[in-house]
């Protein structure tokens, strides 16, 4: 455990600031070295009582340095080349791009929700999207309980998720300037489009969160439609989720089944004046996934609307890529 040594790659960004905090946060034991492009090589980070120079990342980063594990966060060009370079060297790559999350050689993991799938891996273990990780994390009981025929996810994302320049977007927006990173203005405004288009007219977000919730689940049966929306929130997304059962169901027994999932927590009290339901500001900067309004579908015979909130730069990204590498080091043992 204390010979175990991490690579941070991407060390600068949203996400990688989110790695170096969860990570002095859980106490993780391990040596670290901190990653970035050449624009941010040299930076100094305070972190962990020690002082930090970030290094450029290179082609003869791994080669030179043996690592155990290396959490990627620095965009799908950068996982494409640099995660097989460090693959090759017996490193385990566990990369929050969008590269090589639909690889069939790949693993796509969310730990509360297929952690078997951990020991597939051949160097590298995708990271899934964060608007799919916080919906996957409470459709498995359910999916295990009733088997799902079809789900309708309704996404409310916050900004933070299109990296600085969205937040920035955002914070400029309110004070009236015209935005540098998304399409069109956020502040007052919602935009129904995230990522770019593909030839179906679905976004690449949209297509992500169908084929990402197929493949963690192991069910290419289900049916899925997605439509996604950047709101003018800075951290936490928020999700609509209509599902449709092949079996009946009690509701109290739903309810249950969720409560029980590891991570979870429930506002599902539209009585209690406190917490009737989960919002982003409960989420934010928070572990947890938070799932309330859970109430049946009375439009299809078996069917139950959930509204999903979780901190995507936490759950959706940092925090389940570190819960990963938690699982890898006690297999290291």
């Amino acid at each position: 455990m204390k010979n175990c040594k991490v690579a941070v790659v991407g060390a600068t960004g949203l996400v990688g600031q989110s790695f170096l905090s969860i990570l002095e946060e859980r106490n993780f034991p391990a040596e670290f070295v901190l990653f970035a492009s050449a624009r941010s090589a040299g930076k100094k980070i305070n972190w962990r009582g020690e002082e930090y120079t970030v290094r450029e990342l290179n082609e003869s980063s791994f080669a030179d340095e043996k690592f155990d594990i290396a959490l990627f966060s620095a965009g799908a060009g950068t996982s494409q080349k640099f995660a097989p370079l460090a693959a090759k060297t017996g490193c385990v790559v566990i990369d929050n791009s969008s590269y090589w999350r639909m690889d069939p050689e790949v693993p796509l993991v969310v730990p509360e929700v297929n952690p078997q799938d951990i020991e597939k891996n051949k160097g590298i273990i995708a990271n899934p999207n964060c608007s799919t990780i916080q919906a996957v994390v409470v459709l498995k009981p359910l999916h295990d309980k009733y088997k799902i025929k079809r789900i309708v996810y309704s996404t409310y994302q916050a900004v933070s998720g299109g990296g600085r320049g969205a937040w920035l977007d955002l914070e400029n927006g309110l004070k009236g300037e015209p935005p540098k990173k998304l399409p069109f203005p956020i502040a007052s405004n919602c935009i129904p489009q995230i990522d770019v288009f593909t030839e179906t007219d679905y976004t690449k977000e949209e297509v992500k969160m169908i084929e990402e919730t197929k493949k963690i689940l192991g069910d290419e049966s289900l049916k899925i439609t997605a439509t996604c929306v950047r709101v003018p929130v800075f951290s936490a997304h928020s999700e609509s989720v209509n599902i449709e059962f092949y079996d009946h169901f009690e509701l109290d027994e739903l309810v249950d089944a969720i409560r029980q999932q590891q991570n979870v927590t429930m506002f599902n009290d539209t009585a209690d004046s406190a917490h009737p339901y989960p919002m982003a500001i409960d989420a934010a900067g928070k572990d947890n996934v938070f799932v309330g309004r859970i109430r049946r579908d009375f439009s299809v015979e078996s069917g139950v609307n959930l509204w999903v909130v979780a901190d995507n730069i936490r759950k959706g990204a940092a925090l389940n890529a570190i819960q990963i590498a938690e699982i890898l080091v006690k297999n290291f043992q």
